[in-house]
């Protein structure tokens, strides 16, 4: 089997998108002789912020020695980005030789695996073959039927930032959403949350009870943050100080937070040896495409993958944190089963203008209906760009050095943004 054939098997269910529970998943692996059980887990779950924390947690853990398995979703560029070893993408050559593994048990299921579960078991087969010390694993989707939940209790259940997302499967009340992602302590785990709203720590505080599981909450009174810019941020959270975070803005300031506890429990409870040089230096090399991001600066162009209300607002605070009373021209594209009123409504006191992008989703809202609602909602002009690439043409169009451009939305969009300006890794 070629990388185009191994494409095709994985994509081969799609158009029935996702299907949660863990059955299929379940059979699968055992099928592939379980090789989930021979590797040692960090399992993020949460609605923002688990793509940093994990990125994070993976370059520590790697910088300290380990040989780090790092499982993540959705890809920007190619489909390769999912699953690295040490920082490395999975090679091409690679990912067809599982593909060939993985496809004549999945043609013994009568109930083929989703696009998802096929990847995901392709990801834990890769893992144990590669003999990875430990893997950190994000959660594709709530947490308690999402595949990744196949694994048995992880070293660490890591819970950042809940918000409402996806209530049509997993809930409409905070309560009901924290307690899907919950769903990733098991007994004999250690946890840690983000702290965040009475709620979703009371939910899971109640899990920790009934499964035995130790938790521990980031502290906000302990976090100071010591300086910031465009080029990163210096901060303290507890007994650490002067610590150097490339990645900018305000929620990884506490996405930090949370990665730092979570290396203080695998130290202290589970007898992972990480040396303080690993930690510092893995914060500040750490780098995570499409939060917040810097592709250009003259005229600045910005990137957020922020594609929900809470992801917005921690977008907003960036703005009026470090472009304090500054105009721009906004590139939108988004999903059309996100909450996209709200996100308009939030932007727009930063807008010159919209422009409106079709992201490359089959669950995308098309471009000419969003410019629609974006002047009907705000009253602020609005051009339709078509495509992203085509939006993006238009949004630079005449820019010059004092000029801001800032592209939000969807996560789906980032890597073609990305593209655009030369940033393909």
């Amino acid at each position: 089997m070629n990388f185009s054939e191994a494409l095709d098997f994985i994509h081969a269910t799609s158009w029935q998108g996702s299907r949660l529970g863990l059955e299929r998943i379940a059979s699968l692996m055992e099928l592939l002789g379980d090789p989930q059980k021979k590797l040692r887990f960090i399992h993020v779950a949460g609605t923002n912020g688990k793509g940093s924390v994990c990125a994070m947690l993976a370059e520590i853990l790697t910088r300290a020695g380990y040989t780090t398995g790092l499982y993540t979703s959705p890809h920007l560029f190619r489909i390769n980005e999912r699953m690295k070893v040490n920082g490395a993408d999975i090679s091409d050559d690679e990912l067809a030789r599982l593909a060939e593994q993985v496809k004549p048990l999945v043609e013994k299921m009568a109930d083929p695996p989703t696009e998802f579960e096929r990847i995901t078991a392709m990801a834990l087969l890769y893992f144990q073959q590669k003999h990875c010390d430990v893997v950190v694993l994000e959660v594709g989707l709530g947490g308690r039927l999402d595949s990744t939940n196949v694994i048995d209790a992880p070293d660490a259940a890591v819970i950042t930032n809940i918000a409402l997302e996806h209530t049509e499967v997993l809930g409409d009340t905070l309560e009901k959403i924290a307690g899907e992602k919950s769903g990733i302590i098991k007994p004999g785990a250690d946890v840690i949350l983000s702290a965040q709203t009475a709620e979703v720590e009371t939910v899971v505080r109640r899990t920790c009870e009934e499964r035995g599981c130790a938790l521990r909450i980031t502290d906000p009174k302990a976090e100071k943050l010591l300086a910031c810019g465009l080029e990163g941020q210096t901060l303290d959270y507890r007994d650490r100080r002067d610590l150097r975070l490339r990645l900018i803005g305000d929620y990884q300031f506490k996405n930090a937070a949370v990665v730092l506890d979570t290396v203080d429990v695998l130290k202290e409870r589970r007898g992972y040896e990480i040396p303080e040089s690993a930690v510092r230096s893995g914060l500040a090399a750490v780098v995570w495409p499409g939060r917040f991001e810097v592709l250009q600066r003259d005229p600045l162009v910005l990137v957020d993958g922020a594609h929900n209300p809470d992801g917005v607002t921690e977008l907003t605070k960036c703005l009026r944190e470090y472009l304090p009373g500054r105009k721009m021209t906004l590139l939108m594209g988004v999903m059309a089963d996100k909450d996209y009123a709200d996100m308009i409504a939030m932007m727009a006191p930063f807008a010159n203008e919209f422009v409106a992008v079709t992201p490359e989703s089959h669950r995308a809202l098309p471009a000419e209906e969003l410019r629609e609602k974006i002047e009907t909602l705000t009253g602020v002009s609005a051009r339709c760009g078509g495509d992203v690439k085509s939006g993006l043409a238009m949004a630079m169009d005449g820019k010059g050095p004092e000029d801001i451009v800032c592209a939000f939305g969807s996560l789906y969009q980032v890597g073609e943004i990305r593209a655009y300006f030369g940033r393909t890794t």
